[in-house]
């Protein structure tokens, strides 16, 4: 039987409520869901207002299966723009038929157009599946740096609003 082809498409401000549901699935699958702050108007503001990040779908036979959100960082010892891929994920019955890669294949395309120097994301160590993945890639994990991260509260503690 042949495989239904893949199509991707560029999130539109109306797929805000799906792109919401994909997040939740994702930090549930991933044991995060009591992590999950981002409300549709959240979404709105950040995604399509402000411009800071933007999201893929992945479709069969006219389905979204999945999502991709991505957004640029910076290096400065490239001197140029970088495509970070923040959430990538696929429904659980649409894995292990070469979406997930058709998907990054995809990513790595859009980074390659806009002139970026690397493609880079986080995978938690406990995916073994996700790791795998990454690494039929070609990929390599940067096991010589530490994630570093100021919360909200860690934030505002840092640098209090001026009286």
């Amino acid at each position: 039987m042949t495989q239904p082809s893949l199509t991707i498409r560029m999130a539109q401000e109306q797929d805000i409520p799906l792109i919401l549901r994909f997040i939740r699935e994702l930090a549930q699958y991933e044991g995060l869901l009591d992590q999950v702050t981002a409300t549709q108007e959240v979404l709105e503001e950040w995604l399509f207002r402000r411009r800071k990040a933007e999201v893929v779908f992945p479709m069969v036979e006219g389905k979204e299966i999945g999502f991709a959100l991505f957004f640029h960082n910076f290096s400065t010892f490239l001197g140029r723009a970088g495509l970070y891929l923040e959430d990538l994920y696929i429904l659980p019955e649409y894995r292990g038929r070469g979406y997930g890669r058709a998907l990054m294949v995809r990513l790595a395309r859009i980074a390659r157009e806009r002139g970026c120097g690397r493609m880079e994301w986080w995978c938690l160590d406990e995916n073994e599946t996700g790791n795998r993945f990454y690494r039929s890639l070609g990929a390599a994990p940067m096991e010589e740096w530490t994630v570093w991260r100021l919360t909200q509260e860690d934030l505002a503690r840092l640098a209090p609003e001026d009286d």
